[in-house]
């Protein structure tokens, strides 16, 4: 399954420029997840692909939210984590658009 995360630092820390963080996120997440993280000012936002169609959007959303309870970055909170639509292939003879 493919998700883009989003997460925001809590008020009490808003702060959140350093694109550390984002690669401390990275490094508490499974690893046997494909990661990419595509921003880390202001907000970080990670694509993962856990290469297992079986997985749901909730269990992922749990494992993040475990991630993000350690002291070094309990001050972000994951925001949203939607699954990215597989790309569609129109198929032989067709033009692109």
């Amino acid at each position: 399954m493919l998700v883009e995360l989003t997460m925001h630092t809590t008020p009490a820390h808003p702060s959140g420029k350093s694109p550390i963080d984002g690669i401390r996120i990275l490094a508490l997440l499974p690893d046997q997840w494909s990661k990419d993280l595509t921003q880390a000012n202001g907000e970080i936002t990670i694509r993962v692909e856990t290469g297992d169609d079986t997985t749901t959007t909730a269990q992922i959303q749990r494992t993040v939210t475990e991630a993000l309870t350690d002291p070094a970055i309990s001050h972000w909170r994951l925001h949203t984590c939607h699954p990215v639509p597989a790309a569609t292939d129109p198929g032989p003879g067709s033009a692109p658009g």
